[in-house]
């Protein structure tokens, strides 16, 4: 533990809707970072493992889902539930779905602007980046249900932190790594009605 550089956070969230806009996740993130910097003082980065609990409720009814005729093909294979174990269907799935992961994170908003994303918002919020995107992170029945298996990675850099906070907070600027970037510059599809049954 001694050489550890690395700190992963699996589950933060704020439990109670009414104390909704209070940041008792950013105090607590802030506290746990302190308090394993003193223990481990070679720890240098702190992620989080996330889910991605509304992104199969976007892909299914949003509007602007930027897909092909094609891929709303191929996507109706995510109704059966052991898609995933075949690697060859997973893989053509997975050629579509990351890029629509990055779309939904860095583009997708609600009517009112905000991000779709309950768990990014809170993440992002506190200052963090979204750093990557994790194929079949999550192959339980809730996970696919929920997110097609994807789960992702937060990055808490201290030294980026405020900086971060305040792009969000101020001018809505999501901080993403280049991979994520990448993954959505590669989408290269037309803007479709999608409706998923």
């Amino acid at each position: 533990t001694e050489r550890a550089r690395t700190a992963v956070f699996y589950s933060i969230s704020n439990t109670q809707r009414g104390l909704g806009g209070i940041s008792f996740g950013s105090f607590l993130i802030k506290q746990v970072v302190e308090e394993l910097r003193r223990e481990l003082p070679k720890l240098e980065n702190f992620v989080t493992l996330s889910p991605v609990p509304d992104f199969m409720r976007w892909l299914k009814q949003a509007d602007d889902v930027p897909v092909t005729e094609e891929d709303r093909t191929l996507l109706e294979n995510l109704e059966k539930p052991d898609w995933f174990t075949n690697p060859e269907l997973a893989a053509q799935l997975r050629s579509v779905l990351e890029p629509l992961a990055a779309h939904y994170f860095l583009k997708a908003r609600t009517p009112k602007g905000r991000l779709i994303d309950s768990v990014a918002r809170f993440h992002l919020g506190n200052g963090a980046r979204l750093e990557r995107i994790n194929w079949l992170g999550d192959v339980s029945p809730k996970g696919l249900r929920e997110s097609a298996g994807i789960m992702v990675n937060y990055l808490y850099r201290l030294e980026d932190i405020e900086k971060n906070h305040e792009a969000y907070a101020n001018q809505g600027e999501i901080a993403a790594s280049q991979a994520v970037k990448r993954l959505l510059r590669g989408e290269g599809r037309r803007l479709l009605d999608m409706r998923l049954p």
